[in-house]
């Protein structure tokens, strides 16, 4: 990934979610829910690349569903995770990819309810986390082409099993 310092493009979405992919083979859920955290760095357009490998939200998904309770493999908790991700959020497209870490936040926080939400943090910097029908709205205005589409039918095709 460093090969790619500043240059944000459709290789580099792609080569994250590749390296994503290796980190799970072997054993390492959190350091892959990393990568996929660094695709959502990508400045895409309408690439047809999103087109074969859709932001990876069912990725994230799949991941916390797999290795939630898994001893042997390091998962962390998503949820804070997410949180702590998006409300340090820096750099360059900080606003969308904020989004992405509360679209990533509820997906947690939906299909593995066992983690919790960091609350200390919550009431130290009295934070308000925003309602995922105002992150979906906002990804659907900043976001890629066609992702709160893969959003949307992430939650209901996960919720309909």
């Amino acid at each position: 990934m460093r090969a790619f310092r500043e240059r944000r493009d459709s290789q580099f979405y792609l080569s994250a979610l590749s390296y994503a992919q290796s980190l799970l083979g072997e054993g390492k859920p959190a350091q892959a829910l990393l990568q996929i955290n660094k695709s959502f760095m990508a400045e895409l357009e309408t690439e047809d690349v999103l087109v074969t490998w859709p932001p990876a939200y069912q990725a994230v998904v799949w991941i916390i569903e797999r290795y939630r309770g898994d001893r042997e493999c390091f998962l962390g908790n998503p949820v804070r995770h997410y949180q702590h991700l998006a409300t340090r959020m820096s750099g360059p497209r900080g606003g969308i990819r904020t989004l992405r870490a509360w679209a990533c936040f509820y997906l947690a926080e939906t299909f593995a309810p066992e983690y919790e939400r960091d609350l200390e943090q919550l009431q130290k910097e009295k934070l308000t986390i925003p309602s995922f029908q105002s992150v979906l709205s906002a990804i659907d205005r900043f976001g890629w082409d066609g992702e709160g589409n893969v959003l949307r039918g992430t939650f209901s095709s996960l919720r309909d099993r």
